[in-house]
């Protein structure tokens, strides 16, 4: 239980007092109401005696009373009705509330803080007593808790309220005082007629109420005098008249109204009746009518009273409220005001806060001094010490005589006195007639009832122990005769006697308490005295640290016929629970939502709130989620009954924004009962700023910001380029492949660096992009926000009129800043448009973005702030079980059933800092700038259109499509370049496309290449032309990646569009390519924050193949040439068809085979096949071999180091111009992509440059830089028509004897090998040139007869004169030794060789000078006819100049057989 002001030491006393009867005669109730009070409210404040009184018990022993108290009250004749006494206590209650605004008190329970705000706190701990001492104890106490002042005047007012019944006597009158005022006529004349008054209202039989306690009652005269007005002396004369009358003891003169009250405005009197008065006492509320004297009744009717919640009581709830059955459901009844035949559903119209102001007027006490306080309080002693004490101890005395003279009598005898005494027969004690027994009345002279009535004495005087004794027996009288009604009041009170009893010699019967309540509830029906005993012993319990025992009497006396009572005693039972030495604090919670919800039925809906909003502290973010919800839906409905339209909306906010198990129905219900009390709230405030509304949830770092117009769908041939739309998925490593495209174009225009105030455009802005730079937009092209709802709950919601929030800043271009902010979005439309969606549908626990739009108009500072929408929900055919439809819904498909305007606001977390020591340690968080755009000037827009572009191609296929660029902004653009990654892809033609006139049967077959018609005679000979690389875009230095565009006049005007060829050649591996481009281009005025723009495209390209090609090149033997000068070579291609059938393709022509070369150029075809045509069917493979030779020596001096001489060799009748655009440019493109390996580093250690120097001397011997262009037509058959596509592949030669491919080789990956758990030895190994590189060095010849005829029978040595050529490859001086020995003598060499001698010198030392050719005259010996090789010379060289011998057998590869022949 909560802690009580009065400790039950106090409690129980205060709560039984010995009562007194007032009777009045009219003259002397009018002077007391002349200060606002009747005779017995003027007595109240003092009715507690200040000082310790003495009396004699029967034994004459001397018993002390402390802090007694009388109860004086006006004679009512009739019975208080229940109905009143139940207005009554649902008054007290709702008029005792917390106070608001004072500070929440923490209860630390277990793992959980209470917050109970209250009046005032007392410390629970039982072992401190005294109140005033627990308050200063109570920072060292952590078991502290919060009072409930609703619950102590309840049981405050439940308690003086009970009607006087027979079976005890407690409340019965033990006095009466008459009293007359000295101003009367005959004042003694009226005590005699008041004195009759209470004779024939205690005797006579026509009045069975009030009680009184025995027949000779204590009749106390009362002389009351004004003093302002009346004459004292007359008033002292009558009182000695009465003194000699009535005798000292029986009479008192109190003289009142010591000043007028028109002086009350003077000086301030305390005014100690109005906390009295408040407590509305039942006494006053039906007054005795039938005597000489009306008593008025309350002063308030409940005509002038305000309601309780400030509404008309007629006015319903406006939340419909009929749940199906539910153990906590809320009442089927809105309104209390239906049902006042029921227990508790009394109207709260006269609560008694609002009683308070109807009296605020009102001075209680105007016409009395501090000396009239102290003569009342003078009179209330006088008349307790001198009146009521004597005559309780004399009534004590004879009863206790009567006792005594009792417990002398035999039992048998003592019971036929009681059947002769009470007339009627004593019930059997049969089981099945105990439950009837409770209806045993005894006549009020039996003696069981005056043993009663001694033991309510001696307990109302304090005398405990004999009251205990006395209960005692009578209990064991009453059980005896079955009148268990009798028997359970005896119990009680011998309970709480020896509860009270100072010396506490026994303990605390509770099992006696527990009887009589079982007693009162099940056997006498009798709740209200059922009621009584649980207060009592509950506290009495408390008191003892028992709280488990107290929560459960409390829980136990719950029931359904008083739902205020339930409330009380369940809100009790909680505290007891959380005051528990473990806090039980899940049980407090429950009992408290049990305690709040027969609130709610009793109408006490502030006490509901209250209740349930301590109980949601404890359930609030635990996981009960059902719970929570409940809790919150039923805050919010009392706090809307309450008018508290914030708190509701608070609350119902709470069940929508967490994540809901309710069932869909529930939900639907929950989020309609939200939109109805949220309109109403918006009602009262129709101009306040919008609100936050809880749904659909906005996920806001989701949120992605586009920059600029819609790309326009693909129209026909024509299809637009790609750029960045909002449907792309972001992907990182291609967003940095974009940024160094960027990069590369911006550093060449900015002559090879970039600014350093260079950031990459951003079109896009997400999560992933840098946003910590305000973003730039220019001004009439489109801002798109993309935001991510999801709809937590089961039911749709539906959006009206969502647009986006926005404030904008204007800045003038004269740099002066116009602070105008707009917040509206209606307003300024000429400022920044802004898109309505008019209906936007989320689905049940769907995600779903929307796309909003405004249009700047105007430079400035643009502020994206949040979205403003109407938040409804679908009325559909979904009926909502358990909950009726709400005011106001109207039905159809897909209508609107209620809506509610609001915002939500975009608030989006930065990325969390990490650089700094400072940042690292704590959570720092940097700004995120993305809805912050800043609107620039206007800009050049461009527009990119691909026409016949084709997705798929042959590999090396080439294709020609059509460009177009169209500015569609108001400012020119220049500067228009294109930049990608694969420029081998594309091109737009060198500078010679343009001169280069089309031949009429190119154009016929639309051929992408330039031909000429060639005559017949020029078969197999290469016809030759040059062209520079610098034409195509590939200088030195330059960056082959970046393209610049060829615009006419290099600028495009506003709305001008231009057409450009662009040819494409299919890359040389198959499957599907993507190939990025990306267009940079300026505006022609410089402008300050957006110096360039750009566009993408990706263009998705699909390869199949078609050709494979190798090539190798070797040295020619022979040595003659057209120049007689050495250095001829031999080309093999290799040709094979690897298309599969799948592309339709019938077979391949190549059609020409040209070379590109600076120093090289093919002379002729030497295929020796018939076959002029080179067809290749389906997997076929062709071999060609060209003779090529080396370029004159002043062609090539004549043209500059990027000339390269075109020859090519025609197969068919047409030659294509090898050295125009495209098969140029894609030359030139594959040239420079395969350039763009990286060279080998030159190496830093200077002793050993010599021997690097030596070693790229010996490469270079072996180098050729000559290029193989195939070019081919395929023929496919598709819808039975013939296409003729076209295509080129490049070999690139660089190396004698080494194959080269066209198309990239696979990389083998290593064979795995072990590793190695040593320091490698740090040995840098200098570099060797390879064998192969070697051999190169030195190029032998061996010229001779090829066959020689001897006649060997006159001559049998046949002598053959050869001669060997030595030709220096290199550009060094090499010394070379000839060594003509056989290398071995072994039988097989032998038989290899041939048995042949070289004549004359074995070995020759020889230098030769930089490309110099040496001539050996040596001679052969033969001894046989036969075939012999002559090619068994050795041949080893260095270079002069080098110490290291890097010799190596030049071997020839060709054998070199002579015939000898007989003759």
């Amino acid at each position: 239980m909560a802690q009580c002001v009065q400790s039950v030491q106090e409690l129980i006393p205060d709560s039984f007092v010995p009562c007194v009867a007032a009777l009045c005669s009219e003259e002397a109730e009018r002077l007391t109401r002349l200060n606002h009070l009747s005779f017995a409210e003027l007595l109240k404040p003092f009715s507690r005696l200040t000082s310790e009184v003495h009396m004699r018990d029967p034994n004459n022993q001397l018993h002390i009373i402390k802090n007694l108290k009388i109860a004086v009250s006006n004679i009512i004749t009739q019975p208080p009705q229940p109905g009143a006494i139940r207005k009554l206590l649902n008054d007290v209650v709702s008029g005792s509330q917390p106070a608001e605004g004072l500070v929440a008190n923490v209860i630390t329970a277990g793992d959980y803080d209470l917050n109970i705000s209250d009046r005032s706190i007392k410390a629970s701990v039982p072992w401190y007593s005294n109140w005033k001492d627990t308050l200063m104890e109570l920072k060292e106490s952590s078991l502290y808790t919060a009072t409930t002042p609703w619950f102590e005047s309840y049981r405050e007012t439940f308690l003086q309220s009970m009607p006087a019944s027979d079976h005890e006597f407690l409340n019965h009158y033990l006095a009466c005082m008459l009293v007359a005022s000295s101003s009367e006529a005959e004042p003694v004349e009226q005590f005699s007629k008041l004195s009759q008054e209470q004779h024939r209202i205690q005797h006579n039989n026509d009045y069975s109420y009030p009680k009184w306690f025995i027949p000779n009652t204590l009749k106390y005269y009362v002389l009351l005098h004004d003093v302002s007005a009346g004459d004292e002396q007359r008033a002292e004369s009558i009182y000695e008249e009465m003194k000699q009358k009535y005798g000292t003891q029986g009479c008192y003169l109190l003289k009142i109204n010591s000043r007028t009250s028109n002086r009350a405005s003077d000086e301030q009197i305390p005014d100690p009746w109005s906390q009295y008065l408040q407590k509305n006492s039942i006494q006053n509320q039906e007054s005795y009518e039938d005597g000489p004297c009306t008593i008025t009744s309350n002063k308030n009717s409940d005509s002038n009273l305000l309601s309780l919640d400030g509404l008309d009581n007629e006015v319903k709830d406006g939340l419909p409220n009929n749940f199906r059955a539910h153990p906590l459901q809320l009442d089927s009844s809105s309104d209390p005001s239906n049902s006042i035949d029921g227990p508790d559903h009394v109207k709260p119209a006269s609560s008694l806060n609002e009683t308070k102001k109807a009296n605020t007027g009102i001075i209680h006490g105007a016409c009395l001094t501090l000396t009239d306080h102290d003569r009342i309080r003078q009179f209330i002693q006088e008349f307790t010490f001198r009146g009521l004490l004597p005559h309780i101890e004399k009534t004590i005395r004879q009863l206790n005589d009567q006792l005594i003279s009792r417990k002398g009598l035999s039992r048998s005898l003592f019971s036929a006195t009681k059947k002769w005494f009470s007339g009627s027969k004593v019930p059997e004690k049969g089981i099945n007639e105990l439950k009837n027994t409770s209806g045993l009345l005894y006549p009020p002279e039996a003696p069981e009832l005056q043993i009663r009535k001694m033991a309510d004495l001696c307990f109302l005087v304090q005398h405990y122990d004999l009251a205990y004794s006395c209960y005692h027996t009578a209990k064991k009288d009453f059980l005896n005769d079955q009148a268990m009604l009798y028997a359970a009041g005896a119990l009680e009170m011998a309970a709480v006697s020896a509860f009270l009893h100072p010396g506490a010699p026994r303990p605390y019967p509770a099992h006696y308490m527990d009887t009589a309540i079982q007693t009162y509830r099940d056997i006498c029906k009798n709740m209200v005295l059922a009621e009584r005993c649980v207060l009592l012993s509950a506290e009495i319990l408390k008191s003892q640290s028992k709280y488990s025992e107290a929560a459960a009497l409390l829980i136990r006396l719950t029931s359904e016929d008083s739902d205020l009572r339930s409330a009380l005693l369940l809100e009790q039972a909680a505290h007891c629970f959380i005051n528990m030495k473990s806090p039980m604090v899940r049980k407090y919670a429950f009992h408290m939502i049990l305690a709040g919800h027969r609130f709610s039925k009793a109408g006490q809906k502030k006490h509901a709130l209250r209740c349930y909003c301590q109980a949601m502290q404890v359930y609030k973010g635990k996981g009960w989620s059902l719970a929570e919800d409940h809790i919150n839906f039923t805050i919010g409905r009392q706090s809307y009954t309450l008018r508290q339209l914030d708190n509701a909306v608070s609350a119902f906010r709470h069940i929508l924004i967490n994540e809901s198990k309710q069932s869909a129905a529930q939900q639907g219900a929950f989020l309609r009962e939200y939109l109805y009390v949220y309109k109403n709230v918006r009602q009262l405030s129709p101009d306040g700023s919008l609100p936050q509304l809880p749904l659909p949830y906005i996920n806001s770092s989701a949120t992605r910001v586009f920059f600029g117009h819609d790309r326009r769908p693909a129209d026909g041939e024509k299809q637009a380029a790609t750029h960045i739309s909002l449907d792309q998925e972001y992907d990182y490593e291609s967003s940095q492949q974009w940024r160094e495209l960027e990069e590369q174009v911006v550093a060449l225009v900015n002559k090879g660096v970039i600014p350093s105030g260079f950031h990459p455009t951003q079109y896009c802005l997400n999560s992933y992009s840098d946003n910590s730079r305000f973003p730039l937009a220019v001004v009439e092209e489109p801002i798109t926000v993309e935001m991510a709802f999801r709809n937590p709950l089961k039911v749709p919601l539906l959006l009206t009129d969502l647009s986006l929030l926005w404030k904008f800043q204007p800045k003038d271009f004269s740099g002066e800043d116009n602070e105008e902010v707009k917040e509206l979005v209606t307003s300024e439309p000429e400022m920044i448009g802004t898109e309505v969606i008019s209906e936007f549908l989320i689905n049940s626990e769907e995600s779903k973005v929307a796309r909003l739009k405004l249009f700047p108009h105007h430079i400035g500072e643009l502020h994206i702030l949040g979205i403003v929408y109407n938040l409804g929900t679908i009325q559909g055919s979904m009926t909502i079980d358990g909950i009726g439809a709400l005011p106001g819904c109207h039905t159809g498909n897909h209508s609107l059933s209620m809506s509610v305007r609001g915002r939500q606001d975009l608030e989006i977390q930065g990325p969390r800092l990490n650089n700094t020591k400072e940042e690292k340690t704590s959570i720092k968080y940097g700004p995120d700038r993305r809805l912050d755009p800043i609107i620039t000037e206007e800009m050049p827009l461009l527009e990119v259109f691909f026409i016949h572009f084709p997705t798929g191609l042959l590999c090396g296929e080439i294709r020609k499509a059509y460009v177009e660029f169209v500015n569609v902004s108001k400012c020119p653009l220049t500067g228009l370049k294109v930049v990608s990654k694969r420029p081998e892809f594309f091109t737009f033609g060198g500078n010679t496309a343009v001169l280069t006139p089309l031949s009429p049967s190119a154009s016929e077959n639309c051929s992408a290449y330039k031909t000429v018609v060639t005559d017949s005679t020029s078969e197999c000979t290469a016809l030759t032309s040059s062209a520079s690389s610098v034409d195509f875009g590939i200088g030195t230095g330059s960056q082959p990646e970046v393209i610049p565009v060829p615009l006419p006049d290099t600028v495009l005007l506003p709305g001008a569009s231009v057409q450009l060829p662009m040819w494409l050649r299919g890359p040389d591996e198959e499957g599907v390519h993507e190939i990025n481009f990306l267009f940079y281009y300026e505006s022609v005025q410089r402008q300050p924050k957006i110096r360039h723009r750009i566009l993408r495209h990706t263009a998705v390209i699909c390869t199949s193949r078609s050709l494979n090609v190798r090539a190798t090149v070797c040295r020619s033997n022979s040595l003659e040439d057209e120049e007689g000068r050495g250095g001829n070579m031999l080309v093999f291609v290799d040709v094979e068809n690897v298309n599969t059938s799948e592309a339709g393709v019938k077979e391949f022509h190549i059609v020409q085979v040209s070379s590109s070369s600076k120093h090289w150029k093919l002379q002729k075809s030497v295929n020796l096949s018939e076959n002029k045509d080179a067809k290749l069917a389906s997997r076929e493979k062709g071999k060609f071999c060209f003779k090529a030779i080396r370029c004159k020596e002043k062609e090539v001096a004549a043209q500059s180091s990027e000339k390269y001489t075109f020859a090519d060799i025609i197969f068919g009748n047409e030659q294509i111009i090898s050295s125009a655009s495209p098969c140029a440019d894609f030359f030139y493109r594959s040239l420079s992509s395969e350039l763009k390996k990286p060279p080998a580093r030159p190496s830093v250690h200077t002793e050993k440059q010599s021997v690097e120097d030596a070693v790229r001397l010996i490469q270079k011997c072996s180098e050729v830089d000559l290029n193989i262009v195939v070019l081919w037509k395929a023929y496919i058959v598709e819808d039975s028509k013939q296409l003729i596509l076209e295509g080129q592949h490049h070999v690139i030669l660089r190396t004698i004897g080494k194959e080269a491919f066209s198309y990239p080789q696979k990389q083998e990956p290593p064979e795995m090998e072990l590793l190695k758990f040593f320091r490698p030895e740090n040995t840098t190994v200098s570099s060797r040139p390879s064998v192969e590189q070697l051999s190169n060095l030195i190029k032998t010849s061996l010229h001779y007869p090829e066959s020689f005829n001897h006649p060997f029978h006159q001559k049998s040595l046949c002598l053959v004169p050869v001669t060997l050529l030595l030709s220096n490859c290199s550009k060094a001086d090499v010394d070379v030794i000839v060594d003509l020995r056989h290398k071995t003598t072994s039988p097989e060499a032998l038989e290899i060789h041939g048995s042949f001698t070289w004549l004359g010198q074995t070995q020759y030392k020889l230098q030769l000078k930089s490309e110099e050719i040496h001539t050996l005259q040596l001679k052969a010996c033969f001894v046989h006819t036969g075939v012999y090789n002559l090619g068994t010379p050795r041949v080893f060289a260095k270079l002069s100049d080098q110490v290291t011998v890097f010799e190596t057998s030049q071997q020839n590869s060709m054998p070199a057989l002579i015939i000898i022949n007989n003759v």
